[in-house]
């Protein structure tokens, strides 16, 4: 077994910020691994309210949301999604639901 590090960061608005992809354009990942995911939400001020989620495919069908969260005002810790077992088209989606436009840092920590 390896792990596996992917870092980066965005300005993230109101169009939905896929992280594995690093793009507003969702590449569907494939890749089979045991997740565990940081997003760092510390530039958030009061009045901002950003909407995280992780997508992925049940036996090749349609992309459904498997969990989605809301992160609002001033955050001091990032958010970790912790224990996913992802592998048929999945992807990890952050976007900004009211407030400011932020720098949002991310690491994507796989197990393949």
């Amino acid at each position: 077994m390896a792990i596996t590090v992917v870092l980066g960061s965005a300005t993230i608005g109101v169009t939905e910020f896929w992280l594995a992809s690093a793009s507003t354009t969702k590449v569907d990942q494939t890749d089979d691994a045991i997740h565990q995911d940081w997003i760092d939400f510390g530039a958030m001020l009061a009045g901002d309210v950003y909407e995280w989620r992780v997508v992925e495919k049940v036996n090749a069908g349609t992309q459904r949301t498997v969990i989605v969260g809301r992160v609002v005002g001033v955050q001091g810790s990032p958010v970790i999604l912790t224990g996913f077992i992802l592998a048929e088209g999945w992807e990890i989606g952050v976007k900004k639901i009211s407030g400011t436009d932020r720098s949002i840092a991310w690491s994507l920590r796989k197990v393949t």
